[in-house]
């Protein structure tokens, strides 16, 4: 009889020390954590490549003897270009009208004028962008420019008549040049352009010219190059936008308190304490990607391995998406595929049960990281509950 209340005792002390083994005590853990809210809104302007058209007209100084009044003549200038980026552009450009020419011998003075169109192709810097930036709104810019083309004169038939009438009789300013007909020769030229800022799409144009050509333009030997200036104003027609605006949302950090997980103790029956800590991983995608990049499997193993260790044990999934890419619709698809996927992998790679993985998905909604890449990502969360 005494033998068995000793054996009843005995299993009674067993029963109760494994008892007091898988007691568990939940103690809920509050936890401080970062997240982002919209702030505000910032709209930026972003150089858009664009044509553009210039009408000009003004006045020619062809470089000669004569007086300075007498070798001046209207001028006209018309083209069409185009702006690459905020510093480099080009313009096909036609210039033209009238130029003229003299001398200023002792004996017969003459002066004459005569007819050219020339079509050309200038290089244009913006020096205003290229040392001081890009500023849509400046109201003056400077812009110089390099090209050259061909000059086509005709009509030249004063001279000739002239050359005629005082043939011999001018020494050493002999009309040795003198032509006829249509004549077509190269030109280089060189100048600056002010723009005033009217609009976003009209300038107030101010410009000087130089241009160069042989000897022969003005039908007089001088022994050097032949040179004539033109001072235009006009208008550039921006014929497209010259920038684009886009609308960024500025996050502010946020700090907020809430409970993520609980915290397991398990008394292993000697009265210490085991805690059993949660586990997160955080699974990184690329841009606009919902595959799991070679480099993120070991996250997915960790929490199945988590998993099959504590029986007991759940995760929580939560995918988001960069605020920075695509727009809210297509980032919602994003955030929903990045969580689905890390789901089927849990499930279908390392047999995890369907009851125990609940997930959600918040697109661009919220942003756990202040640093935008980071945001591509799968948070996973998991714990003994």
């Amino acid at each position: 009889m005494k033998m068995k209340m000793f054996i009843v005792a005995a299993l009674a002390l067993f029963s109760l020390s494994a008892t007091a083994q898988r007691t568990e005590r939940v103690i809920d853990r509050v936890d401080q954590r970062t997240v982002q809210e919209l702030d505000h809104q910032e709209v930026t302007k972003k150089f858009n490549s664009h044509w553009f058209l210039n009408l000009q007209g003004g006045a020619q100084y062809t470089l000669g003897e004569a007086k300075f009044k007498k070798l001046i003549s209207p001028n006209v200038q018309a083209a069409i270009g185009y702006q690459f980026s905020p510093v480099f552009g080009m313009r096909l450009q036609a210039n033209g009208w009238q130029s003229r020419g003299g001398w200023a011998a002792d004996v017969l003075p003459r002066d004459y004028k005569f007819k050219y169109v020339a079509p050309g192709l200038d290089f244009m810097f913006n020096l205003s962008n290229l040392l001081c930036g890009w500023n849509p709104d400046r109201v003056f810019n400077v812009t110089a420019f390099l090209g050259g083309g061909a000059n086509i004169a005709w009509d030249n038939g004063e001279v000739n008549t002239i050359a005629n009438d005082v043939k011999g009789q001018l020494g050493n300013y002999e009309l040795e040049y003198v032509w006829d007909g249509t004549k077509v020769r190269p030109f280089g030229r060189g100048g600056l352009q002010l723009g005033f800022r009217l609009s976003d799409a009209v300038q107030f144009l101010l410009e000087a010219n130089a241009n160069i050509l042989s000897d022969k333009y003005n039908s007089k030997k001088a022994g050097n190059a032949d040179w004539y200036f033109n001072g235009l104003a006009g208008f550039r027609i921006n014929l497209s936008k010259t920038y684009k605006t886009e609308t960024h949302d500025i996050y502010r950090d946020v700090v907020v308190y809430d409970t993520i997980w609980k915290d397991v103790i398990i008394d292993d029956g000697d009265g210490n304490d085991i805690r059993i800590d949660p586990i997160r991983r955080d699974v990184f995608f690329q841009r606009a990607k919902t595959n799991i990049e070679d480099t993120e499997v070991s996250k997915i193993k960790d929490i199945a391995d988590y998993m099959n260790k504590y029986p007991q044990a759940k995760v929580n999934i939560v995918g988001y998406a960069d605020v920075q890419t695509g727009n809210a619709k297509i980032n919602a698809r994003l955030a929903q595929q990045r969580a689905d996927v890390v789901v089927k992998a849990l499930i279908d790679e390392y047999g995890i049960s369907a009851d125990r993985i609940t997930y959600d998905s918040k697109g661009d909604t919220v942003q756990p990281f202040a640093e935008n890449d980071l945001n591509r990502v799968s948070i996973c969360i998991a714990n003994v509950d």
